[in-house]
């Protein structure tokens, strides 16, 4: 099982954890959970007004050992409006744009999408249950 916890933190909120939103899905392979702008296709979806976030920003697949990979999805820009991160514990990890980074098995952690223009992130909590 895959859990996520979604986020949406601007200015002033840093720190609030108010209007956050969950979603989670069985470790079962081709499951999906998809973050960003348009709510038909995302399970947890920003504020439509987010232009740094894509329509489809990130997807969690689960692969045929039922571990969890994270992608970053390319976006209709060449160039991101946004920085990702993943952060396990006290380690953190940019993740390129278009790149994909798989999980840890059992762990728990968050990813972290920056708007680059403002002080605005969507962060999106992980645990994938052993």
């Amino acid at each position: 099982m895959l859990e996520l916890t979604m986020a949406t933190v601007s200015g002033a909120d840093a720190g609030a954890t108010a209007g956050m939103t969950m979603a989670e899905a069985p470790s079962e392979p081709g499951a999906v959970l998809r973050v960003g702008r348009d709510a038909s296709m995302c399970r947890l979806a920003t504020p439509e007004d987010w232009l740094f976030v894509s329509r489809v920003h990130l997807e969690f697949l689960c692969g045929p050992d039922g571990g969890w990979q994270l992608s970053w999805l390319r976006g209709s820009q060449a160039e991101p409006s946004s920085e990702v991160r993943l952060v396990v514990g006290e380690y953190a990890q940019p993740l390129g744009y278009g790149a994909t980074v798989r999980l840890p098995h059992g762990g728990s952690g968050e990813i972290v999408v920056q708007d680059r223009t403002a002080p605005r992130s969507v962060n999106v909590g992980f645990y994938h249950e052993a």
